[in-house]
């Protein structure tokens, strides 16, 4: 039977758009769309940790929110492709914060490669980290979640790359995003009578630490002009930030989407369209 979500119409603005006293958890934290992430939950009350493959930067990010807001913040090091250091990560949080409300599912890789030059194991790590990561970060945001009888919400970055085929050289990712769209349909049906929500925001391209890196890797070329050109496609007349993103998922954790649940909202500047 379906957990009955509590119906927040009376409440005012202000309290469906707090996360005070709720517990967050941020993978790939430390830097670009999850470090965005994890600051807007801070603004809004949230307890944070940052989940991160680089502990030390995910301490930093951690400190900077201590700094910004007036919530308790952790920097761990996690690799979310392996279930232990996932059960490990989420357990400190449990444990420091008292439980775990909000788990956004961030960490991601694109590797840039032609189908046809695509080794075995760069196919299997861009999965082992955009959706065996997502998986094992949903399973036990769950059990924690459950467990509490708190209920909470998990939300999936997914990326515009789960509705359309996307960049030359992209094949990987955009398998594993789609990949990780299905799974947010599918776990909001075994989580919702359990208490816990599921949505995925898919956002466009924006500039973030990740994003530049990759890009440096490959000399500019004609055919990686027309890659950034679809990447960038823009009907709003700017390219996206990261905190156009941080907003979206922020929506997604507050009260104010209570109704949705199996979604993955599109924050794509029109791309897709």
């Amino acid at each position: 039977m379906t957990a009955a979500f509590a119906d927040v119409s009376a409440a005012p603005l202000t309290e469906l758009l707090s996360l005070a006293g709720r517990k967050a958890v941020v993978t790939g934290g430390a830097q670009g769309l999850g470090k965005a992430i994890a600051l807007r939950l801070a603004e809004a009350g949230a307890d944070i940790l940052i989940g991160d493959i680089n502990a030390e930067r995910a301490q930093a990010a951690a400190d900077e929110i201590s700094d910004r807001s007036p919530v308790r913040a952790l920097g761990l090091a996690m690799d979310v492709t392996d279930s232990e250091s996932v059960r490990a990560a989420a357990s400190s949080a449990a444990r420091e914060f008292g439980g775990i409300d909000i788990w956004v599912n961030n960490a991601g890789i694109f590797p840039s490669v032609p189908v046809l030059d695509t080794p075995d194991n760069t196919w299997e790590q861009v999965f082992a980290v955009n959706t065996r990561g997502v998986f094992n970060g949903s399973r036990e945001a769950a059990r924690h979640m459950s467990g509490g009888k708190r209920g909470g919400v998990i939300i999936n970055i997914v990326s515009t790359a789960g509705f359309t085929g996307t960049a030359p050289g992209l094949s990987a990712y955009v398998g594993s995003k789609h990949a990780v769209r299905g799974m947010t349909k599918q776990m909001a049906l075994e989580f919702a009578p359990l208490g816990i929500r599921v949505l995925g925001v898919a956002p466009t391209f924006v500039p973030t630490e990740g994003n530049m890196a990759a890009a440096a890797v490959h000399p500019a070329t004609e055919e990686s002009g027309r890659a950034m050109t679809v990447m960038t496609n823009s009907l709003i007349g700017r390219i996206g930030t990261p905190d156009d993103i941080a907003r979206v998922v922020l929506f997604c954790a507050s009260d104010l989407s209570t109704i949705m649940t199996g979604s993955t909202l599109l924050a794509d500047a029109g791309q897709t369209i």
